[in-house]
Order: structure tokens, then sequence, then C-alpha cells
């Protein structure tokens, strides 16, 4: 166990769950009022609204859930559609299952699983043990749902207002989600596989999109990134071996 190991694991967990999440409000707060704005202007009441982010809490699904009930799609329809947009769950769950303890709490624990926080328990919980894990996750993944609770009873109550008084917000609020995954994607720009990989399927998403595929532009690019990165991984780890 290195240094920075030994330090983190002496710290609160909890705390630290708190303080590593706190950065992913700048981005969940604008979209959630813009949610809790599309949720009003769809039919929905405001604590309709405020239900809905507190326990579906499911980023896009909501936005797709408010408006497939307003165009009046049979109750099936938008229930399979809300679980297809979050079947990337099915990835998540593999990737960190090997840290977690045998508590039963996990399952319940598991409705803050955020593509965010995902992103941050890949990261961290490797460097904590295992009696930390959980009370660190517990920490940011309460702060991620109140920032995303907050933000939608914001945009219900006041959210129109907000838009007439400074309609540049309508622009500007759509792109507070992108801009945080681009954060959290940026520390993998760290190696030349990495760069190559990620650099590609962005230039190969903007192509599709282009070409007026916009909604098979950031499946198809993921799964041209994913087979480019084992591809090289690949061909890097048969040359160490031949070399070797």
């Amino acid at each position: 166990m290195n240094t920075e190991t030994e330090v983190l694991n002496q710290r609160n967990p909890w705390l630290m769950g708190v303080k590593d999440a706190i950065p992913l409000m700048g981005g969940y707060v604008p979209v959630a009022i813009s949610f809790g704005l599309i949720s009003l202007q769809s039919g929905f009441g405001i604590w309709e609204t405020i239900i809905i982010s507190t326990l579906i809490y499911a980023g896009a699904s909501q936005f797709l859930f408010v408006a497939m009930v307003a165009s009046g799609a049979p109750l099936w329809l938008v229930v399979v559609m809300t679980l297809l947009i979050n079947a990337r769950h099915v990835v998540y769950g593999p990737n960190i299952a090997s840290y977690l303890s045998k508590s039963r709490w996990w399952i319940v624990a598991m409705h803050g699983l955020t593509d965010q926080i995902f992103a941050l328990a890949h990261t961290r919980f490797p460097q904590l043990e295992s009696s930390k894990r959980f009370g660190w996750y517990i920490g940011a993944a309460l702060v991620a749902w109140f920032s995303w609770i907050g933000g939608t009873a914001i945009g219900a109550m006041v959210g129109g207002e907000l838009i007439s008084r400074w309609p540049l917000l309508a622009d500007v609020l759509p792109f507070a989600l992108p801009a945080l995954f681009l954060v959290l994607l940026a520390p993998r720009f760290d190696t030349s596989l990495w760069i190559l990989t990620l650099g590609l399927t962005t230039i190969i998403a903007m192509v599709i999109k282009l070409y007026g595929f916009a909604n098979a532009a950031i499946p198809l690019s993921a799964m041209c990134g994913a087979l480019l990165y084992c591809a090289v991984k690949r061909q890097k780890e048969n040359r160490s071996v031949r070399h070797g």
C-alpha cells in the first residue's frame, strides 16, 4: 500500500465521498433544472416532477419518460424504453462488483449509481480498504442524488422565470451534462492508447452526426472506440511478448 493510499484510508470515508462528489453538482443542478422545467411544460405538477427525480433518478430516461407520457404513449412502452436506456448499468455492475462487500445494503444503495458516481467509484474503490468503500459511496451518492432533486425542484418552481429573465440559460443548460462527462474523461488522457482511442471515438461520433444519424452517433462511436482500444492493446501486448 503506497503513501497516498494510506492517507486516503485514514480519512473519514463518508466525508471523502461528499468531497469527491461536490464537483458533480456543477453538471447535475443545471440539467435537473432543465428537467424540472420540461416536466412542468409536459403537464406534470411540481410534486410529481420532484417524485420522478426522487424515485426514477435516471437522467436521460426521465426526459424520455415525461415526453412519452405527455404524448400519450402506452405505459408498457414507456417502461420498456426507460429500461433500455438504463441497460448500461448491466455493464457497470460487473466492473465494480469485485470491490463490494456482501452487505445486503449495497442492493438498496445501487439506486444512487449514476454514470458519474460509477466513474468516481471505479477510480476510488481500488484505493480504499473494503470497510471504507460503503461509507465513501453513500457520501458521494447522496450528494449527487440531493443535488439532482434540488435542481429539479428549482426548475419546476422557478425555471420558467429564470429562462424569461436570462434567455441565454435555455441554450447553456443542455451543455452542462456533456461538459461534466468531459471533465470525468479528462484524467484518462494520460497514455497514448487512451488519447488515440478517445480522440478517434470523438471524431467518429462527429462524422456520424454530420451525416444525419444523430441518435446512432454515440452507441456506434462507443463500439468503434472499444474495438479500437482492444485491438491496439492486444497488438502492443503481442509486440511485448515477441520482444520479451
